[in-house]
């Protein structure tokens, strides 16, 4: 499933979630076409589980990508296209964000007809 359609699948205990909450500015400013190609390029990078994503129509948004360990996510945080990414969010696109990286503890579900 996309970050786009919903609930990622399940990620087990012991994987990670990165939590980024941000508060958006006016206007796209290239901000969809850079929000898919980063999508599309996590989805590629060692030890990616999954992705989910909500904004609302105050501007803040929670996106949560989940990873196998604390290397994957280093690695991802590293990467040249992210890197620039991160600094046109800076420059751009963002009137605030937090980054928050927490460990799976527990996980479970519910899907309705299943």
């Amino acid at each position: 499933m996309s970050a786009h359609e919903g609930v990622a699948e399940a990620v087990g205990v012991g994987a990670y979630a990165v939590i980024f909450t941000s508060l958006r500015t006016e206007g796209d400013q290239g901000y969809a076409q850079t929000s898919d190609e980063m999508v599309a390029l996590a989805r590629e990078q060692p030890g990616y589980l999954g992705m989910e994503t909500a904004r609302g129509p105050d501007g803040v948004g929670i996106t949560v990508s989940y990873w196998r360990d604390l290397e994957s996510i280093r690695h991802w945080k590293a990467c040249s296209d992210h890197l620039a990414a991160q600094r046109a969010g800076r420059e751009r696109w963002y009137r605030a964000y937090r980054v928050r990286v927490c460990r799976v503890e527990r996980e479970y579900a519910f899907e309705a007809g299943r």
